[in-house]
């Protein structure tokens, strides 16, 4: 991979800063910018932590990674809230169109604690989620409750994880495809998200179009 996508080159290039530029990049992928390596570097982080190479306790990293991503959550919040309404305010736009803040807001308030719970596991979509709620004026108390929950469970945990299993030769040994496994768990909630919600268009659907058939032989006189 690119070095700029590499958790260790990234984390051992920020040398005794480590903890700083490790903050700052779950900070800027959960506000601005999603194409960053956010779960593997939380979980490198974790494991540099288990090896030594981040002379840190794990409760402190897990602490200052978990604010930092509820920062950049609050951030993307307020892009959205502030910036987001200015691109809807011509409703015949080619691209914007009122109804899909309204669609969004609506949305977001049928699934909104799910999905912004989950949206922490799914690269891209934790960065855009947050800019949507904004957007669709997702109510404040019910957004953050439900980021710093998920936040919590994502940087935290993921960090622990890496923590956990840091000293396992295997682990050690295929930190690459440790890394692409976590991309590919992490999307799994978006694609049952995605099949359950397709089934029941498709259930809907048919409903729709395949009702009781009645048929009526019209009476003839002789």
């Amino acid at each position: 991979m690119p070095n700029w996508l590499n958790p260790e080159y990234l984390l051992t290039q920020f040398g005794a800063y480590v903890i700083v530029g490790l903050c700052l990049v779950i900070f800027i992928e959960s506000s601005i910018f999603p194409v960053l390596p956010g779960d593997s570097m939380l979980f490198t982080a974790g494991l540099f932590v288990a090896q030594g190479a981040i002379h840190a306790p794990l409760w402190l990293v897990c602490l200052l990674v978990t604010v930092a991503a509820l920062l950049g959550n609050a951030v993307g919040y307020l892009i959205g809230y502030k910036a987001g309404p200015a691109l809807f305010n011509r409703p015949d736009s080619r691209f914007f169109k009122q109804e899909y803040v309204d669609k969004t807001h609506a949305f977001l308030e049928k699934h909104g604690p799910k999905a912004v719970v989950l949206a922490r596991f799914v690269p891209f979509v934790r960065t855009f989620i947050t800019w949507i709620a904004g957007v669709g004026r997702m109510d404040a108390k019910k957004y953050f409750t439900y980021t710093i929950i998920g936040g919590i469970a994502w940087a935290a945990g993921i960090t622990a994880l890496g923590h956990l299993l840091g000293n396992i030769s295997f682990i050690k040994n295929n930190i690459e495809a440790i890394f692409v496994l976590i991309v590919l768990v992490s999307v799994v909630p978006l694609v049952v998200e995605w099949a359950r919600r397709r089934r029941e268009r498709k259930n809907g659907a048919v409903a729709e179009t395949d009702p009781e058939v009645t048929q009526q032989i019209p009476r003839i006189d002789h």
